[in-house]
């Protein structure tokens, strides 16, 4: 007699062979990789909730990739050029657009910027500005009683009481502390730097370990934006941490995002551009990313942003004059502070 077949097994397999036919039919997601800076894609970052909500709407999906500071994007993009897998760049900044256009590896971004409104009257046909805010050094009240109230008096100030500072060559605030110095002090700049050098406990290759040191203690003054102190009043309800205000003013960083020209994914390049500034990114920016909106945000900024210190002198050099000088510049910085 033949022995009997299980039915129970036979239809285990049939259902595993059609679910396994099905998985290999459905269609792949197409995939938009963006290059960032790290913070950006931090659990507590815009970039989580950027993604769910770009994701509900594109049929794609949406992937990371957490570098340094926007200063090392772009140096990532030149070491891969072509071969990128990269479809957007986020997190330049206005000063090294000339220098990001000679690349050759961005494309026109082809986003309607009429609502566009910042500090600058910003204009461009290739990057897409969506946040911004203005460097500051954030100190500690606990520890510092005599905040500095200029860039004079951070420069000659107490060598003993240390500041951290981030690199230029690869922090975007470092090249914007860099160009800071040069249109206070233009030709006597490295005099000042190395006057400066006596109090700088460390300069890091980015934001987040130079706020890392001084949230841990390790430094009570850290070169971050004049929104830093929002973060601490909100989500920690504390008023530890302040921004000082400088006499001479304060120099303006404006954060931009750009498609890469190679990509193969230029429809979704171009939404996601456009996402960047709709309203409900740039009311999820000021308390995600501590900084300030480019266009009309959905909802209202919490009203602690009006608290935070206000430059009456925005402070910015020309994109063309940066790009021409940037190389000089930062050789004049690293001699002068010994790096």
């Amino acid at each position: 007699m033949s022995p009997t077949l299980d039915a129970a097994p036979l239809a285990l397999a049939a259902a595993l062979l059609m679910g396994g036919t099905a998985l290999a039919q459905e269609p792949t997601k197409p995939v938009l990789t963006v290059f960032t800076y790290d913070s950006f894609v931090a659990e507590w970052g815009p970039g989580p909730k950027i993604e769910a909500g770009f994701e509900k709407t594109c049929g794609c999906d949406l992937q990371w990739v957490g570098l340094g500071d926007g200063v090392a994007i772009l140096n990532r993009l030149k070491l891969e050029g072509a071969a990128t897998k990269a479809d957007i760049a986020l997190g330049l900044t206005a000063e090294l657009v000339p220098e990001a256009k000679a690349s050759g590896f961005f494309a026109p971004s082809g986003t309607d910027l009429s609502a566009l409104k910042v500090p600058g009257d910003f204009a461009d046909d290739t990057f897409v500005p969506f946040d911004y805010s203005y460097l500051a050094f954030v100190y500690d009240t606990e520890t510092v009683k005599n905040p500095p109230a200029s860039l004079e008096d951070l420069v000659n100030g107490d060598p003993e009481q240390k500041i951290v500072i981030e690199d230029p060559r690869s922090s975007t605030p470092g090249l914007g502390f860099l160009l800071w110095m040069k249109a206070i002090y233009g030709d006597g700049a490295a005099e000042k730097w190395a006057t400066l050098s006596k109090r700088i406990l460390t300069v890091t290759p980015g934001w987040s370990e130079a706020y890392g040191l001084f949230t841990s203690g390790e430094t009570p003054i850290v070169l971050s934006y004049t929104t830093s102190p929002a973060y601490h009043i909100i989500e920690e309800k504390t008023e530890r941490y302040q921004a000082a205000a400088f006499s001479e003013g304060h120099y303006l960083q404006l954060e931009l995002a750009g498609r890469i020209a190679s990509s193969k994914q230029p429809g979704l390049g171009a939404d996601f551009l456009a996402y960047l500034v709709s309203p409900e990114v740039q009311a999820l920016l000021p308390t995600t990313n501590w900084a300030l909106p480019v266009t009309e945000p959905a909802t209202p900024l919490p009203e602690v942003f009006a608290r935070m210190v206000q430059p009456t002198k925005p402070l910015a050099i020309p994109a063309e004059e940066v790009a021409a000088n940037r190389k000089a510049w930062t050789e004049e910085w690293r001699a002068a502070l010994g790096r």
